[in-house]
């Protein structure tokens, strides 16, 4: 058994047959010890990471796409709740995901999350959806998708909380909710229909719960547009967590 250390067996001289006067046999000497097995490498954090990432479970999972090795995990205080944590994980070779970056905390829709989003229905739509294109009112910080500067991102106004909205969209990360992929945040093409909503995005967190988007500080929304890799097909997985726990 590895790590086990095996007591060295010493066998007695036998007497039997043995006569008085005659020289008894000398003993034979005692087998060597076994040697110590080296002890088993102590797993470093690489191995201990999951298959699975924390907290998503294996219908969630299942529906990130294989070629997926990014995913921001978005999850919200409850069904109805408007406080949402972001966090970033990243799968390795082996199959492992590590959280590289947050949990950062910002908000969602002001009436929490639904599975049947529609427009202004002030709900979030639970999901996983593709992330690839970004863009803002200020210039590109270091993106790595492609990124659409336009003072159209400019916005004004109050929000829920009466905060104000001025740069909730310096940037923004665009959702792939009924939207053309591959186009400017901007673009208001609706395949699924005006109705289903649309416009979905991450954004610039403004203090308050937002429409349908997931909002971010706006620190750590630079963060993310830097870390956010084309080529690792990323997604995000957003709903309630006991939602995305299934």
């Amino acid at each position: 058994m590895t790590g086990t250390l095996f007591p060295a067996l010493v066998l007695a001289g036998a007497l039997t047959g043995c006569t008085a006067g005659e020289p008894r046999p000398a003993p034979p000497a005692p087998a060597p010890a076994a040697s110590k097995a080296p002890a088993p490498e102590r797993p470093d954090a690489a191995n201990r990471a999951p298959s699975r990432i924390p907290g998503i479970g294996p219908q969630t999972h299942g529906r990130i796409p294989e070629g997926t090795t990014q995913a921001l995990v978005v999850t919200g205080d409850g069904p109805d709740g408007n406080v949402a944590t972001a966090v970033l994980h990243q799968r390795d070779p082996a199959g492992r995901w590590h959280r590289t970056a947050g949990p950062w905390t910002g908000h969602n829709a002001l009436r929490g999350w639904t599975e049947a989003h529609t427009a202004g229905d002030l709900r979030s739509p639970i999901g996983v959806f593709r992330i690839g294109d970004a863009g803002g009112r200020l210039p590109d910080p270091g993106a790595r998708f492609p990124y659409d500067q336009d003072e159209e991102f400019a916005v004004s106004g109050t929000g829920f909380l009466g905060e104000s909205l001025e740069g909730s969209f310096d940037y923004v990360v665009a959702i792939d909710y009924n939207r053309i992929p591959g186009t400017t945040p901007l673009n208001k093409e609706r395949p699924l229909g005006p109705e289903a909503g649309g416009g979905v995005w991450i954004h610039v967190d403004h203090g308050g719960p937002t429409q349908a988007c997931v909002s971010l500080p706006r620190e750590d929304m630079t963060e993310l547009l830097r870390a956010l890799d084309p080529a690792r097909e990323p997604v995000v997985v957003m709903g309630p967590a006991s939602v995305l726990a299934d």
